[in-house]
């Protein structure tokens, strides 16, 4: 009877301390960041050469465990530094109709940075092709003819899986997915030896930008992100995404609350370079300054005027690589401008640069209609003494904001103004 007693205290104790450590996990929505905040299991597929294939644990997909395909690349494999040295890390998340991509990871690498790029659609691109200088060739984008699904893959990232999923079991979300797959990268590539921990970031574009938002929300180790185009506030608007939003009726409240980076950047502390384009289609500029505002944390914007929309245009602009460096290889900031005030006549911004500052303009449109294709106009501004002076925007002007560049090309924006 004593020893019946003693295995039914010893249990009620290990459930209680069960119990307890479950209560102490961090969980925000769907996802248990204590538990994604540790390293996956992984196996390398390709472990040697420039750019290394490799796959990694995952969640659930229809009950079953999954992997995600990911491509690793840094100056130490591409033979530019010593096998001990170590690195910066950075996270690079693909669009839609995107995967890993080798020649992303190489460009990381090359300016220093210990890379990894996921796919996030199940599937496998195919392996890197170099040219003779030693650089990898496009052969993986646009070509989804080229990828093999995986035997564990996650959910597909179309429209199904991205919005229709909503309601039913959360390890069929997409969404779901893909935030837990990037953290889950981000712990992998923390545990790599050549890798600095301590100094890592993550970029992604399109989709890929959208689920940067989520993960900066949710993963607090970054010490800087960049959202290319995605954004939240998807459910307003003129975004293409709004009409599959609208379509899950009575689960539509449901899909915002958990999916749209909306509900979760109001929690995000990591420095954000939001990177997007004046007459993006899948995510408008209204819709992305509304993002900008609910960030409570550090933040700087980059609106290019026409700025096109894709991949390789996507993670082109040089200031993605120069607000890394500034965040974690102590480079120069970029420029930061001030508040905005008014004159009769004029504009007064306040700006403090690290480096000096080479032009600043007034961009504005008159039009109305779709944003995406409205035309823009810019007027010069004059630059004296730690203050730009720009003209106001013409009476008929509906959306403004100012544009500083400094003598190195690094270009920032001030917030987007929107006229009644």
């Amino acid at each position: 009877m004593k020893n019946y007693r003693f295995i039914c205290l010893h249990a009620f104790l290990l459930g209680a301390s069960l119990a307890i450590t479950r209560a102490a996990d961090e969980v925000v929505g769907p996802w248990n960041l204590t538990v994604l905040k540790r390293a996956p299991t992984m196996r390398w597929l390709e472990p040697t050469g420039p750019i290394r294939a490799l796959l990694y644990s995952s969640e659930k997909f229809r009950g079953e465990a999954t992997e995600v395909f990911a491509f690793y690349a840094s100056p130490a494999t591409l033979g530019e530094a010593k096998p001990d040295g170590k690195f910066p890390g950075v996270i690079l998340i693909h669009g839609g109709g995107g995967t890993a991509f080798a020649e992303w990871v190489h460009l990381w690498a090359k300016r220093g940075y210990a890379a990894l790029a996921m796919d996030l659609a199940g599937s496998r691109p195919p392996s890197p092709v170099y040219d003779p200088s030693g650089n990898p060739v496009r052969n993986q984008a646009n070509a989804k003819e080229t990828r093999s699904r995986l035997a564990h893959g996650g959910p597909d990232h179309g429209h199904a899986e991205k919005f229709d999923s909503i309601g039913g079991d959360v390890s069929n979300h997409w969404p779901y997915h893909a935030a837990a797959s990037v953290i889950r990268a981000h712990s992998l590539l923390r545990t790599f030896p050549e890798v600095d921990a301590n100094h890592t970031a993550v970029t992604g574009i399109s989709w890929g930008g959208y689920t940067t938002c989520l993960v900066a929300s949710l993963d607090d180790r970054f010490k800087a992100a960049v959202p290319v185009y995605g954004c939240g506030f998807l459910f307003e608007g003129e975004s293409v995404q709004k009409p599959s939003i609208d379509k899950l009726a009575d689960q539509r409240a449901a899909w915002i609350q958990a999916y749209d980076p909306a509900s979760l950047l109001p929690r995000c502390r990591v420095p954000l370079l939001l990177v997007n384009g004046t007459n993006d289609v899948h995510y408008p500029l209204d819709s992305y300054q509304k993002t900008f505002d609910v960030v409570p944390g550090p933040k700087q914007l980059r609106i290019g005027v026409k700025m096109p929309h894709g991949h390789s245009a996507g993670w082109a602009p040089q200031e993605i690589g120069w607000f890394i460096d500034a965040a974690c290889r102590d480079g120069p900031a970029l420029p930061v401008p001030g508040k905005i005030t008014t004159t009769d006549a004029t504009l007064q911004l306040p700006f403090t640069s690290a480096i000096p500052l080479r032009s600043a303009s007034l961009h504005f449109t008159t039009e109305t209609g779709l944003r995406s294709q409205r035309s823009w106009q810019a007027l010069p501004a004059a630059i004296h003494a730690g203050v730009i002076t720009a003209p106001k925007p013409p009476a008929e002007a509906n959306t403004w904001f100012i544009a500083l560049t400094d003598q190195r090309g690094a270009m920032v924006t001030t917030a987007v103004h929107f006229q009644p």
